[in-house]
């Protein structure tokens, strides 16, 4: 499996891989994947007060915030209580930018970009994402899903990595832009997701309200007990790597029974996908 790494706000192809480099390493060492790094396409300055924390510079967003930042309101989420139901705190910033034709084009040419970086490698059929690009990387899937309903084209992803994440935003009619919340659109992505996050994480909510939109038979979820980070340390990494070694030779064998399937129905003229694709155990871990 090759997976697509897509890094978090301020953030950059060169900084994620060393962010992700111990995790990496691990996974590499047990012969289960390979990775390429991408970055949002528009540079950007980090925060002020926040000049040292991203790493260095260039540093990258997927979105265009010259016009104005909507998704920076995301970052009272820090001020949310936990105790709130996940989709009640992500309701709170629904209407943020609502209206305004640019977010509409600005969210379009952020997907359209990571879409391209997909279509340039056939091999890659993972996704891994922090923070905003898990947001984007989930945003992704259910637009690729949408559109093999449509073209009956291939499904690329089958599997993704979500760390620190945010449930995806669909396009709704020519001027919505709508947050997936599991209590208004029920699942919306069917392949097997590991859902890496802390219990300390500011932003625990984006990432509760980002696996509860998953199909529960086929997420898995991790709590590292940090915060909004991609955990580094050698406990986390090695627990991680077992985890996943209990995982990724599933879903892998599962997407080769799939594809076999798919083409027996195809060569003998039969339409249809089997429910089954993609199906993984569920595994619940913590660490303290």
């Amino acid at each position: 499996m090759k997976f697509l790494c897509l890094p978090g706000a301020y953030g950059s192809a060169k900084n994620f891989q060393v962010q992700l480099g111990p995790l990496a390493e691990e996974l590499e060492r047990r012969g289960l994947c390979t990775f390429t790094y991408s970055q949002g396409t528009h540079e950007v300055d980090p925060p002020q007060g926040w000049e040292d924390y991203f790493g260095a510079r260039p540093l990258y967003r997927f979105l265009d915030t010259r016009q104005g930042d909507t998704f920076e309101t995301l970052r009272r989420l820090r001020h949310v209580p936990h105790s709130m139901p996940a989709e009640d705190t992500m309701r709170m910033f629904q209407k943020a930018g609502e209206g305004e034709d640019w977010h509409q084009r600005v969210w379009r040419e952020a997907l359209d970009a990571v879409f391209k970086t997909l279509d340039e490698d056939p091999e890659i059929d993972g996704i891994i994402g922090y923070s905003e690009g898990a947001m984007v990387g989930a945003s992704l899937i259910v637009e690729e899903a949408e559109r093999a309903k449509k073209s009956g084209c291939q499904r690329r992803i089958k599997f993704a990595m979500f760390i620190s994440g945010a449930p995806p935003l669909k396009f709704e009619g020519k001027d919505r832009i709508v947050a997936q919340l599991f209590d208004e659109a029920g699942i919306v992505i069917d392949i097997p997701t590991f859902h890496i996050f802390g219990c300390d994480d500011a932003f625990l909510s984006s990432a509760v309200a980002l696996f509860n939109v998953c199909e529960p038979s086929k997420a898995t979820m991790y709590d590292h007990g940090l915060g909004h980070i991609v955990p580094r340390d050698a406990e986390n990494v090695g627990v991680l790597g077992e985890i996943l070694q209990e995982i990724m030779p599933k879903v892998e064998e599962d997407n080769r029974r799939a594809a076999s399937e798919q083409q027996q129905r195809k060569e003998s003229g039969l339409s249809g996908v089997d429910k089954s694709e993609f199906a993984t155990p569920v595994l619940l871990r913590t660490t303290s």
